[in-house]
């Protein structure tokens, strides 16, 4: 099945796309960060001009370029300098670790990592920094800056006023970005998105939620994350919605006393984070959002209840995206929105569902579309892309679409576990557990069992959970007995990643060595 996606401007690039919405929109603010020094679109565009020909000086066309910074202007303007002059950026994730970073570099092809010294001191990066420096070259942006003279603010002053003239032509079809999934469920996998599949997502969110130009969107996710990267930088820019990029989610108190002050429209988060915002907010530190937007992991009935009850009238919208489609794949609309959903498809994308064997319910969901990713990078060649059979993306996801058009997620093929015979989605379970302790954070993963083919374990931030009141409450819900874990690891805190969602890998690496021991 398929929505018609608006085509009426025809497929773009990213700088293209940029250069269009200030012909669009006007020469309005639109990047600002907590410098508070914020950049019209001919300021992004100047500054992404003089920048980028600095990089391009040290790099080869169509290079793929490492970037190693947080969620601020100097992320924006970095992206936007590597596509004027038509190189590639690839968005590592500096929280996932020294092998993962180095493993991301060497799938990728990356011979250069840019980055800021301000950054990786604050951060504490700078024996991270010092391995990287082992396998690929570090430059800092911030020696970088300091060679710019008047020369290349003339180019800079020039190319704004005629960027067409002066930006290194590049296909729609080229690479817009190379980003890793977030490794939750194992290693992480390297996903070549190109130009049009950003613009195209930007259009299609943009047709299914009507966004006032007059907004200013926070994002608060890092750009290493594609929900951060599409819906917190490009949708807002392109736009014409002012994109106010804030360094870290953790920093909760501060976003919340920021919202008002940069009378923020729009947030963007995970539940992770907006669960925290929710708890340490007062009810007029979200007075100026319209709404917010949730994603990357499913929100927590507890999550829905804080915003309803703490903060009357402010919809909490559920997503649901993937790296490999841009990432936006569905969401839930401010005038139909129906919580436990996560929204309706985005217009112009194709979806089939598969049945799978075991699972009654629902079935395996496969996407193809505008937004839909090139291929994952080859694991034996950096520069080869191992394409879609047909086009067609398997997101391992179990899902259920209903008459209306919304979809609910039921779980992933991997989040499934083989109890005695009978199928048991891991997701449920631990909705169960949500339920029984919904101030608690829960994570169930299985290991093997001699007698039954897998055992649950539950891994819970609650001091005095118990099986017994686990079971208690299945009985009295008429949930089955099978639903109920037999074991519970209880943790000071469960393991998340940067991005907020869970860290199954490390959970499950922790429920095996609890079993050995």
């Amino acid at each position: 099945m398929r929505v018609p996606l608006d085509m009426k401007a025809g497929e773009q690039t990213i700088f293209d796309a940029l250069i269009a919405a200030r012909e669009k929109y006007g020469d309005k603010e639109i990047l600002e960060d907590q410098d508070r020094k914020p950049l019209t679109y001919t300021g992004l565009i100047r500054a992404a001009f003089v920048l980028g020909r600095k990089i391009a000086a040290m790099t080869e066309p169509a290079e793929r370029v490492g970037i190693l910074l947080p969620s601020s202007m100097g992320v924006v303007v970095t992206y936007y300098g590597l596509h004027a002059h038509g190189r590639v950026p690839v968005m590592l994730n500096f929280t996932s670790g020294e092998a993962n970073i180095k493993a991301a570099i060497k799938a990728a092809g990356v011979k250069k990592v840019l980055t800021a010294k301000r950054f990786i001191t604050q951060a504490k990066l700078d024996d991270l920094v010092a391995d990287l420096a082992t396998v690929a070259e570090i430059v800092w942006l911030d020696d970088v800056r300091e060679t710019i003279g008047l020369q290349d603010k003339l180019y800079g002053l020039m190319a704004g006023l005629m960027p067409k003239r002066f930006r290194v032509k590049t296909e729609p079809s080229s690479p817009g970005v190379v980003l890793f999934t977030s490794g939750s469920f194992g290693a992480p996998k390297g996903v070549v998105l190109s130009q049009w599949n950003l613009v195209a997502n930007c259009r299609q969110v943009a047709q299914h939620i009507d966004l006032d130009p007059d907004w200013v969107m926070f994002n608060p996710l890092p750009t290493f994350h594609c929900f951060g990267l599409t819906g917190g930088v490009l949708l807002p820019i392109l736009q014409g919605l002012k994109a106010f990029q804030y360094p870290s989610p953790l920093h909760a108190k501060q976003i919340v006393e920021l919202l008002p002050q940069v009378n923020a429209s729009v947030l963007f988060a995970t539940d992770t984070f907006l669960n925290q915002y929710a708890r340490v907010a007062a009810a007029d530190d979200f007075a100026t959002l319209k709404f917010v937007v949730a994603g990357a992991e499913r929100v927590r009935d507890e999550t829905h209840h804080l915003f309803n009850t703490r903060f009357h009238g402010l919809k909490l919208l559920e997503g649901y995206g993937a790296t490999e489609a841009a990432p936006v794949v569905a969401v839930n609309h401010p005038d139909r929105n129906r919580p436990g959903t996560v929204g309706q498809m985005m217009p112009g994308l194709e979806w089939r569902i598969d049945p799978v064997e075991g699972i009654p319910e629902g079935g395996r969901l496969y996407l193809r579309g505008p937004n839909v990713m090139r291929g994952y990078l080859s694991a034996d060649d950096p520069l080869s892309i191992d394409p879609l059979a047909g086009g067609w993306h398997d997101t391992g996801d179990i899902v259920d679409i209903d008459k209306d058009g919304y979809v609910s997620i039921l779980g992933r093929v991997k989040r499934f576990a083989k109890i005695g015979g009978e199928m048991v989605s891991l997701t449920a379970v631990e909705g169960l557990a949500s339920a029984v302790w919904p101030d608690a954070r829960h994570a169930v993963v299985s290991i093997p069992d001699s007698r039954k083919g897998e055992k649950l374990v539950l891994v819970t931030d609650r001091k005095d959970a118990d099986v017994a009141r686990l079971a208690e409450w299945a009985r009295s819900h008429g949930a089955p007995e099978l639903a109920v874990p037999k074991k519970i690891l209880r943790v000071v805190e469960v393991p998340v990643l940067g991005t907020g969602k869970t860290d199954y890998v490390r959970i499950q690496q922790m429920a095996e060595v609890d079993k050995a021991a």
